[in-house]
């Protein structure tokens, strides 16, 4: 067990404090625990990389903890009205399908390599800017617009990007099945 892998480990235990404050309404603390988080990624990213840290569990983990603290933010924004059900539907089932896809493939005994495509970076990237966005604003009590809606407008278009470029990756990986 590596520290990079330790500090993630501890940014997925950051995630269900997120969730209770921003239902709780304690958007203060839901912002700063999503520094926290924000500025853990980085410094397991730097510690890995730098100091040769890297591990196949730390590839996993790492995404993992993303995924789980992004999904969890984006649905309790939107449960808590605080952010268009929509953009959660969007957020969300593009994760699933990419689940869905790698355990599909799984099965059929034909593994796809996960490596997040430049769409992929940039789609997390601005599903990041909109929830600190969004939480900045809650904690501090400031209206986001118009740039709310321009990051919403980035997530929207990222995600539907990286979900078809993943889907046609996935779709030609599998039909190499049929081939032989």
């Amino acid at each position: 067990m590596s520290i990079p892998n330790i500090i993630t480990l501890g940014r997925i235990m950051l995630v269900p404090i997120i969730v209770w404050a921003i239902v709780s309404s304690q958007m203060e603390i839901a912002f700063a625990v999503f520094l926290i988080a924000g500025v853990s990624d980085a410094i397991d990213g730097f510690l890995a990389k730098r100091f040769n840290m890297t591990s196949e569990l730390g590839a996993l983990l790492d995404p993992l903890a993303d995924k789980a603290l992004l999904v969890s933010i984006y649905m309790a924004l939107g449960i808590w009205g605080a952010i268009p059900r929509w953009i959660v539907i969007l957020v969300v089932s593009r994760d699933i399908m990419i689940v869905a896809a790698v355990i599909v493939s799984w099965l059929f005994d034909r593994p796809v390599a996960m490596k997040p495509s430049m769409v992929s970076k940039l789609n997390t990237v601005a599903q990041v800017a909109f929830a600190a966005l969004v939480l900045a604003a809650l904690a501090f009590g400031f209206k986001p617009g118009p740039y709310d809606m321009i990051l919403m407008g980035f997530v929207t278009v990222f995600t539907l990007s990286s979900v078809s470029l993943y889907l046609v990756e996935w779709l030609r990986h599998m039909s190499a099945i049929e081939a032989k």
